[in-house]
């Protein structure tokens, strides 16, 4: 996976001491109450940043300075050049927001991240355990005098960011001021650049619709909208790659460029980097024309003054995507009646919805990364008994393993491969300094991905080598009851992800148990690994056919252990005895659950039937592929883990036919001794 400096030296610690070249767990905090405070080796000294922003803050006449973790098109995974949060804190989570006065600093994150940013901030950095806009407004409001104003970047704020602020603020006295021109890249003085990049274009063996087709489906829901926008404004990356079956590489683990779109009934304006566009694509874009199907080449920086000039003109509408467009392009749009609002742009509710071909090719595209998980589990099996095995070698090898599979391009996010009390953190990835060695004694959870030109993959498996407690057996047992509840689950067309969501938690909930994280998103096709707007959240759309989502519950014990069950699954139409139009799931991921983890007498007759029809389809798909690839001992490792299991009993033993056959086996043997 690509290295990226600085970038990588913030990683989080280790939690305890049996780590390989990490410091012990009780001081791989920070402790800022102590003269002077002590700082673990993984934080990072911001004194010289925060001087030098506080010192652009004052001749703005701004109290305090808003820094959002994301970029101008809301990217949750964002180019290191975009990394702002953690240029600024140390602090190197997917998800923050901190705030910067003349005397004080704040981060605010969700519990994913507490742990990891008392490891990565210094003492300059108060941490608030808190996402919510109304928790940083009341902070703003202690801290701002009363007439004060807070800078912000437009294009790094949401329309809603922009409202939830000015409602929390509009009684304080106290209001937002919209600085265009970020103060954190002015004193960035090393900012990485934009990497060099030449786009590409999608082969035809992995498309249905050509680019040309799609403009038409999507210039049809805009007639058809009551509406009648006279314009799409597009802004979040995977809708211009997605529109124009296009590809970049501006965002690791995602296959993005840095773009936007405005799409009219006869025109398309693409902007973007141009010298990235070679002279096949600007054949392929029909760059030279000026027709309706014509895509006219503009410069990346120029969508604001296009978009101006088109606002400017009488009787038009452009359609946004609130989710996803920034506050700087939204400002622009006026008066109101030029502008129709959406939560998200129909490009993105298309795309939601794969046709045939991506549903068939992501589909093949996860049989092959079963392949490189399967070797993943039976290597360390093997290797970890032997004590020489560490979280980061075992990252490292299931990317090798991705690496050797048709079409692999790369992994899909860095990959989190944690043991024992590592697991507990929901996002821990390992680095040279905090790998912790892997041993029979503790748990391993590994969730990763690969990127592969026919579709992008996502899975977590948690394994134990040794003798696990009976806490550990219950709860990963729990968390798979989660798991098997919403994919067999029968729903009507058009139900949401949230009104489902809780079948992953009652399980866990019973003993009560619980995680913090989403139960599911959405999974593109050499996209974003988290691609919305699906999945179990409340802001996500409802579901219908075709739509694949991943399903994650999990468990976490501080400072213990870990445990996720991930898979990918398909939306699927499904017969009922009187209803029409009902869905259900269809597991696309195909690795055996950890046998030994699996108490059988806590399942029901249902969810053992689907865990034995889930394995009956891993041994039909996967089979032939190792068969294919010679790979016949990860085929006899896949063969023992996926033995149907006993309908009863208190472990997951296997069914009574295999019993007979060991038994017979036995007898065999003793007679011939």
């Amino acid at each position: 996976m690509p290295s990226y400096g600085w970038l990588l030296a913030l990683s989080l610690a280790a939690l305890t001491g049996n780590n390989v070249g990490a410091i012990t767990y009780e001081r791989t905090e920070r402790n800022c109450s102590l003269v002077p405070p002590y700082l673990p080796s993984t934080a990072v000294n911001t004194t010289l940043q925060l001087q030098e922003l506080r010192e652009r803050m004052r001749p703005l006449n701004i109290s305090a300075y808003i820094i959002p973790g994301t970029d101008a098109h809301l990217s949750e995974y964002i180019a290191p050049r975009d990394a702002r949060l953690a240029f600024m804190t140390g602090f190197t989570g997917s998800a923050g927001t901190a705030v910067v006065t003349q005397t004080k600093a704040a981060l605010w994150t969700d519990s994913r991240y507490w742990v990891q940013a008392k490891r990565q901030m210094d003492c300059n950095w108060e941490l608030e355990k808190d996402v919510s806009v109304s928790s940083v407004a009341e902070w703003l409001i202690t801290e701002v005098p009363s007439g004060g104003q807070i800078g912000f970047d437009p294009f790094l704020f949401s329309l809603k960011t922009q409202e939830d602020y000015d409602v929390n603020l509009e009684s304080s006295n106290r209001s937002l001021k919209s600085i265009p021109a970020n103060l954190v890249d002015q004193v960035w003085k090393d900012r990485p650049p934009i990497p060099p990049d030449t786009l590409t274009r999608l082969p035809d063996r992995v498309i249905q619709r050509s680019w040309q087709m799609k403009v038409e489906h999507i210039r049809n829901e805009m007639r058809d909208n009551p509406y009648q926008p006279t314009a799409l404004l597009l802004s979040a990356l995977d809708e211009t790659a997605w529109l124009f079956n296009l590809r970049g590489n501006d965002i690791p683990y995602n296959p993005f460029f840095y773009s936007y779109t405005l799409l009219t009934m006869d025109k398309i304006w693409l902007f973007l980097h141009t010298d990235r566009v070679s002279e096949e694509l600007k054949v392929y874009l029909n760059a030279s024309c000026e027709g309706p199907l014509c895509v006219q080449l503009k410069g990346y920086d120029a969508v604001l003054d296009n978009l101006k000039t088109y606002v400017a003109q009488p009787g038009v509408k452009v359609w946004i995507g609130t989710e996803y467009t920034n506050y700087a392009l939204y400002e622009l749009i006026t008066p109101q009646d030029k502008l129709m609002t959406s939560s998200y742009s129909p490009v993105l509710t298309t795309k939601a919805v794969k046709d045939e071909t991506e549903q068939r090719i992501l589909r093949d595209a996860h049989v092959r990364d079963a392949v490189a998980v399967i070797q993943l589990l039976m290597w360390l099996e093997k290797a970890v008994p032997e004590g020489k095995e560490t979280e980061l070698t075992a990252s490292e090898y299931v990317n090798k393993c991705r690496g050797k599979q048709k079409d692999s391009r790369g992994p899909s996010f860095e990959t989190i491969s944690a043991s024992g009390p590592n697991a507990a953190l929901a996002h821990y990835s390992p680095t040279n300094e905090t790998s912790r060695r892997l041993t029979v004694e503790e748990m391993y959870l590994v969730d990763s991905g690969g990127q592969y030109l026919d579709g992008t993959t996502d899975i977590t498996r948690t394994v134990h080598w040794g003798t696990p407690t009976a806490m550990q057996k219950e709860a990963f047992t729990r968390v798979l009851m989660g798991n098997i509840e919403i994919s067999r689950t029968i729903f009507p067309s058009g139900t949401r992800g949230v009104n489902m969501e809780m079948l992953g938690r009652r399980a866990l909930w019973e003993v009560g148990l619980n995680y913090g994280h989403g139960t599911g998103h959405g999974v593109g096709n050499y996209f974003g690994v988290h691609e919305w707007p699906v999945g179990f959240q409340g802001n996500n759309i409802p579901f219908r056919a075709g739509m694949f989502t991943s399903i994650e519950p999990g468990y976490y014990k501080e400072n213990d252990f870990g445990i996720r069950i991930e898979d990918i699954a398909v939306i699927v139409p499904i017969q009922t005895k009187y209803g029409q139009n009902f869905l259900t799931f269809n597991t696309v991921s195909l690795v055996p659950y950890d046998r030994k983890l699996i108490d059988t007498s806590l399942l029901s007759s249902e969810q053992l039937q689907w865990l034995n029809k889930y394995y009956e389809t891993i041994r039909k798909l996967v089979g032939p592929e190792l068969d294919k690839q010679g790979l016949h001992e990860e085929k006899d490792w896949m063969l023992r883990n996926t033995e149907p299991f006993m309908t009863s009993g208190s472990s997951a033993s296997v069914c009574s036919s295999s019993l007979t056959l060991i038994a017979l086996a036995v007898a065999l043997l003793h007679n011939m001794i």
